[in-house]
């Protein structure tokens, strides 16, 4: 389990940076429901591998406020067998990432891929004083802004001399980059710029993060981490999972009111595809 004499950030640290360093990659799934949480700490412990618990800036906005999800989660993580880290997930908010600070994570992603490019370098680095100067892992993100998916629009990509310089200018631990994925993927079809993410891994001295992870088959997955990418996310991909078990259950007996009837097989389906992706990721 997670040691209480680690810091949240080199807890973080330590995991991502020893996945970088052995050209492995960690999973990075997103709590929307606490059954999420649940799920994926299960699906860690099967597979005996580290895991990364997100919650993203919407899922706090579904919840009312951060708090309730981060502390149940931050719970579940420090009861773990295996190193379970709780990262706070595209968050635009800068008092969002204060917030989720003060409770305990262990690592947040500041999205400013929206922003000029100056202003993103400027608004990130106070983010990364604020949170370094509380022990806490900073993921940023850098891109382009255009389309539903911003950065992650299909054919956006991150340039690897600029995205040297903003993780100089920033002091970020990590970086999201653009290399043909878009999120909210439900099939598992785009395909990714392995010649890029060469390219990025040799130029950013930091670990590299692939958003938008559930639209890549196991093979793109797979070729993703050889090429130079660390912290993989996947959200959509479990969510179809989750709400597939949950519409079996309700369509093979009208007579179910009790949610832990559907929500038990929907937690166990994530649980067991969860340690399938860490070990596929790992390998």
């Amino acid at each position: 389990m997670s040691s209480p004499s680690l810091t949240p950030v080199s807890l973080a640290a330590g995991l991502v940076t020893t996945a970088r360093s052995s050209r492995r990659g960690i999973g990075a799934f997103n709590v929307v429901l606490l059954e999420h949480a649940e799920a994926i700490i299960a699906g860690a412990e099967r597979a005996g591998l580290p895991v990364i618990l997100q919650i993203s800036q919407n899922a706090a906005k579904y919840h009312g406020s951060f708090e309730p999800i981060a502390v149940a989660s931050l719970a579940l993580a420090r009861a773990a067998s295996i190193p379970a880290i709780v990262h706070l997930d595209h968050a635009e908010d800068v008092d969002l990432v204060h917030a989720a600070v003060d409770l305990g994570v262990h690592s947040v992603m500041f999205d400013g891929s929206a922003l000029p490019y100056t202003d993103n370098v400027e608004t990130t680095r106070a983010v990364v004083e604020y949170c370094h100067a509380h022990g806490v892992f900073v993921e940023a993100e850098l891109g382009e802004v255009g389309g539903k998916d911003g950065v992650h629009a299909p054919g956006a990509r991150t340039n690897p001399e600029e995205a040297a310089a903003f993780v100089a200018a920033t002091g970020v631990d990590a970086l999201a980059v653009a290399v043909g994925t878009s999120h909210a993927m439900t099939s598992r079809v785009a395909t990714i710029d392995r010649t890029l993410i060469t390219q990025l891994a040799e130029a950013v001295p930091v670990p590299l993060v692939l958003h938008g992870s559930s639209g890549l088959s196991d093979d793109e997955l797979v070729a993703g981490v050889r090429a130079g990418m660390t912290k993989i996310n996947i959200s959509t991909h479990l969510n179809g999972l989750f709400t597939a078990a949950v519409r079996d259950v309700l369509a093979s007996d009208s007579a179910v009111v009790d949610p832990r009837k559907y929500i038990a097989p929907a937690r166990e389906s994530v649980a067991v595809e969860v340690a399938r992706l860490l070990r596929l990721l790992a390998s």
